[in-house]
């Protein structure tokens, strides 16, 4: 293959890596006892059209891999399985990217091709190729090891908002939220909306690979999908919860506003009451009578500010 878009294919049998397999007749031919497991990398439909051909892959499962635009979902094709999961990374601006990952199993084959995902599955090979006890079991563990990849990568994402939303929520209780504060709470609010779009159908990815009787899934294997299936929930939970905290902030930030606004009302009806003495003196005697008392007392003046002085201090 020209381009560098197969990133790993390898034969296996009895849990050990067997060889290497080139993606040609020669290469992908199998002995008895034997699985394959290939990784790509957003393949063309040229580098493609050889595995379709050679694993006769359904062509409506071939177009949903290479459009890269599903929800997390699990489709049965005679006897192989189609699964597609989403994958979750943090971004620098409090934005959740969202790539993709299919994973086409058989009895005797795992492909697996991502789709925007910056978390190769290097590090995931190698940790279940150290455990051979469990890679015999197929390619029902591969794909059980390849969710829980994903699920895991969800758990940074919760906790970087996490601290986010708790350092936000210190900020509205210490001070007031500026308009900056309040974008960027309504963005996190939004992420973990278009989060939990993605961790329900995941949820329930999970749940029908536990509990239905599906090909190439044997009973031994499926408790460990549940084991995903709970990490989903626990992500969700959380997601849930930093929700409903981030409109806790917004309900106190919003009354905090509104303790300070009426503070401030209480003080300018407090110097309007306290303006409202020498205006009404000043007032009275300002008006143009001729005939008025007190005009030519001569203690007049220091008496009448001597009054306005002590009634607005009072």
């Amino acid at each position: 293959v020209p381009r560098m878009s197969v990133v790993a294919s390898y034969v296996y049998k009895d849990g050990k890596r067997v060889r290497e397999a080139p993606l040609t007749d020669e290469g992908l031919r199998l002995k008895p006892g034997e699985y394959l497991w290939i990784g790509l990398y957003e393949p063309t439909t040229e580098e493609f059209e050889g595995l379709v051909r050679r694993f006769r892959l359904h062509p409506l499962a071939v177009e949903d891999a290479l459009s890269a635009h599903q929800m997390p979902k699990i489709e049965v094709y005679g006897g192989e399985l189609f699964i597609v999961a989403r994958t979750a990374q943090k971004g620098d601006d409090d934005r959740i990217l969202y790539g993709e990952t299919h994973v086409f199993v058989g009895s005797r084959f795992v492909i697996t091709i991502r789709h925007g995902s910056a978390r190769a599955h290097t590090q995931l090979r190698a940790q279940l190729e150290a455990s051979p006890l469990q890679l015999k079991h197929g390619a029902d563990f591969i794909l059980h090891g390849v969710l829980d990849f994903i699920v895991d990568g969800y758990v940074p994402i919760v906790d970087e908002i996490e601290d986010s939303v708790l350092e936000m929520e210190q900020r509205a209780l210490d001070s007031f939220l500026s308009r900056a504060d309040l974008k960027r709470l309504f963005l996190l609010r939004r992420e973990l909306l278009k989060f939990s779009r993605v961790l329900g159908p995941m949820e329930e990815v999970a749940n029908k690979l536990q509990s239905l009787d599906l090909p190439c899934i044997d009973r031994e294997v499926r408790p460990y999908f549940r084991d995903v299936a709970d990490h989903v929930r626990r992500v969700s939970s959380r997601a849930a919860a930093l929700r409903d905290i981030l409109s806790s902030v917004f309900e106190v930030s919003n009354l905090l506003e509104q303790q300070r606004q009426g503070v401030i009302t209480r003080k300018l009806a407090a110097w309007a009451a306290i303006l409202a003495t020498p205006t009404a003196v000043a007032g009275i005697y300002g008006m143009n009578f001729e005939h008025m008392p007190e005009l030519r007392w001569v203690y007049g003046y220091p008496v009448v500010m001597g009054l306005i002085i002590t009634i607005c201090l009072g």
